[in-house]
């Protein structure tokens, strides 16, 4: 059975090396993509929230709304997309890049 220091060992010795363009591009299109649908169901329970109907479950709902955006803050830096979306807010604000 492999001790949690092996596996510690192992990830750092891997850590970074040997990895593909193209490969590390995929994965972190993938990331992106799962991140996205956290935004909406983030911007689902806020709809919910503002709604009469679920008026009964208000706090289960804000709780749910806290640790969705917990787990997109934490998963955006664990990815390390919050350099994205700074690229990306540049190249809407400037398309031409001037």
């Amino acid at each position: 059975m492999e001790t949690n220091h092996a596996k510690d060992v192992s990830r750092k010795k891997h850590k970074g090396k040997g990895r593909h363009r193209g490969a590390q591009t995929f994965r972190r299109g993938r990331a992106l993509d799962f991140r996205e649908r956290l935004y909406i169901k983030r911007d689902t329970l806020k709809k919910q929230l503002e709604a009469s109907e679920y008026k009964e479950i208000r706090q289960i709902i804000i709780g749910e709304l806290k640790a969705v955006e917990l787990i997109i803050e934490e998963f955006t830096k664990q990815f390390e997309l919050h350099e994205l979306e700074n690229v990306s807010d540049r190249k809407e604000e400037d398309p031409a890049g001037e």
